[in-house]
């Protein structure tokens, strides 16, 4: 069984561009704890879009209290070296990393078939640069696209 966070159905109805009474009424519709089939349907809407992203880190502690204190940001310890945060629109985490080169940001998207995406992304000239693996929540595999930018695509199943 998996709870299904609310803020982040409101996260991603409110960027899908849904009016107010559909997000309240599909807030109302997730306040339940689910099974895996029913929450992928329930995400089906967020498919192929932007759901999460990804910042490396030196410090977590100094990243968490920057970022609440700077901008009122939430935040989830998931162990020593990752934490995931809430803005109030948009989700995300901050990693644990040695240094930091480079853009630094890493863009995750969501997809209903992990495997299907996968599949896709190859097919189109994307090349895997981490193949899926678990992590808390789900499973996700990494890739750049013909520009060499890296991206990741996660599934809860």
């Amino acid at each position: 069984m998996k709870t299904v966070c609310l803020s982040a159905v409101l996260v991603i109805l409110t960027l899908s561009g849904l009016p107010n009474s559909t997000v309240q009424a599909q807030d109302s519709a997730q306040s339940k704890t689910t099974t895996g089939k029913e929450t992928t349907v329930a995400n089906q809407h967020k498919n192929n879009r932007i759901d999460y992203i990804e910042f490396p880190a030196t410090d977590i502690a100094a990243t968490k209290t920057f970022y609440t204190a700077t901008f009122g940001w939430a935040f989830t310890d998931w162990g020593p070296d990752y934490v995931s945060f809430e803005d109030g629109r948009m989700s995300g985490g901050f990693a644990k990393v040695p240094s930091i080169s480079g853009n630094g940001v890493f863009v995750v998207l969501y997809a209903t078939d992990l495997e299907k995406t996968e599949g896709i992304v190859v097919k189109n000239g994307g090349k895997i640069t981490k193949a899926p693996f678990t992590f808390p929540g789900g499973r996700r595999f990494h890739f750049t696209d013909p520009n060499g930018n890296e991206l990741a695509v996660w599934s809860e199943k």
